[in-house]
């Protein structure tokens, strides 16, 4: 793994050797640092600061990461979607690269709305319209980003990128999402794969939850992610709405430094800094969450219907995505209120079709490979350096 310091120690305990990216730059606790200036923000504030944070890893990781990659001997590199500048490295260093997309799809095309914003899916005239507009923005937004590549590129004699797209693979793209979680699209490259999530148990911290506590009533679990988890407003709002309802609320702060001053919340729910959240969804519901990609697959992968307040980034997207195949609603966070939320709360858990569409796409990620698929396909990439077919 190359990458920032504050991703060392848990990356060591899972037993995958470590190299430091840009260790000047990002000191440790500079990225809990950033993630708690992100998690203030929303919207298009949000958006702007993850791009201004985009733009400096990709000059450190331009400068530092080919130097790293040969002192490492790597033949081969695995990159998020997400880090458009390490494709630019392995093409520099002619070694083979495979895009995993630990988020949304970030592939472009004008039927399908950008992930950062909450549209439904129309591929009418006017819903393709409303995309490119989606997409021009967004471009012009991530415009810092993609000028420090192509300054890069042309110093390294590499060919620029005329389109968006041209940033991926050649090889291997893999979601982690299952292709029925994703608009319906016909653009995609005859080497991108639908794998399913690559979630494991495995590096997990053993957390402490009070079990004893919970009753026999349905248990709605309540978590906003480690990045935004820090709203007391939205969980004031979330334990208001739920107060009346014949259920049971659990709410993870995610580490929130909002823990110590909360206080009690409407209704008593049960609040706890960190959740087992894998052991805790068994148990689910209807999970309210910020609508981050892992959090949304690992409601499904345990068919547990949802209630989305998403915040920024790709979490709008996926909010749109949850509504689109049955499996919840999606409430943004900026127009959530008490009432709004109840009456989600009440929909999704009073009709029983967001609990069958959350079971067919549990399904779904069954028969999709997960994480052998995509090993398999990673190597097959590495040692042919041939595009491999879905």
């Amino acid at each position: 793994m190359f990458s920032k310091v504050d991703a060392q120690e848990a990356t060591l305990k899972a037993g995958i050797s470590f190299r430091v990216i840009g260790e000047s730059e990002f000191p440790k606790g500079s990225m809990v640092d950033s993630l708690a200036r992100l998690g203030q923000l929303k919207g298009r504030a949000g958006l702007s600061y993850t791009v201004d944070l985009f733009n400096k890893n990709a000059r450190v990781f331009l400068r530092d990461a080919p130097g790293e990659l040969r002192r490492s001997q790597v033949d081969a590199l695995i990159v998020d979607q997400a880090t458009p500048e390490a494709g630019s490295v392995a093409e520099y260093l002619n070694i083979p690269f495979v895009n995993l997309c630990s988020a949304v799809v970030l592939n472009r095309a004008d039927t399908v709305p950008t992930p950062f914003a909450p549209w439904d899916y129309n591929p009418s005239i006017l819903g393709r319209v409303r995309n490119r507009i989606g997409y021009a923005v967004s471009k012009r937004l991530l415009r810092p980003v993609l000028k420090t590549i192509d300054d890069q590129r042309k110093q390294w004699s590499l060919p620029p990128h005329r389109a968006a797209n041209d940033r991926f693979s050649t090889l291997a793209q893999i979601s982690q999402q299952p292709v029925e979680f994703e608009f319906p699209r016909a653009d995609l490259p005859s080497w991108f794969h639908f794998t399913g999530p690559f979630h494991s148990h495995a590096g997990r911290p053993v957390v402490d939850f009070p079990y004893e506590r919970l009753t026999d009533q349905s248990l709605v679990y309540a978590s906003l992610g480690t990045i935004h988890g820090n709203g007391a407003h939205l969980f004031s709002i979330i334990a208001r709405a739920c107060m009346g309802l014949d259920v049971q609320l659990v709410i993870s702060l995610g580490g929130s430094s909002v823990f110590e001053s909360i206080g009690k919340l409407p209704g008593d729910p049960i609040v706890v800094r960190y959740a087992p959240q894998l052991e805790l969804l068994k148990k689910t519901a209807l999970m309210i969450t910020h609508g981050g990609m892992n959090t949304t697959l690992e409601c499904l992968n345990n068919a547990v219907p949802m209630v989305a307040i998403p915040m920024a980034n790709d979490q709008p997207g996926i909010g749109a995505r949850v509504k689109w195949t049955g499996c919840g609603e999606s409430l943004p966070a900026k127009n959530v209120n008490v009432a709004k939320l109840r009456t989600a709360i009440e929909k999704v858990l009073g009709c029983q079709s967001y609990r069958r569409n959350a079971k067919r796409l549990q399904a779904a990620i069954a028969r999709s490979g997960g994480v052998t698929r995509t090993a398999d396909i990673v190597e097959k990439a590495a040692t042919t350096r041939q595009p491999v077919l879905a």
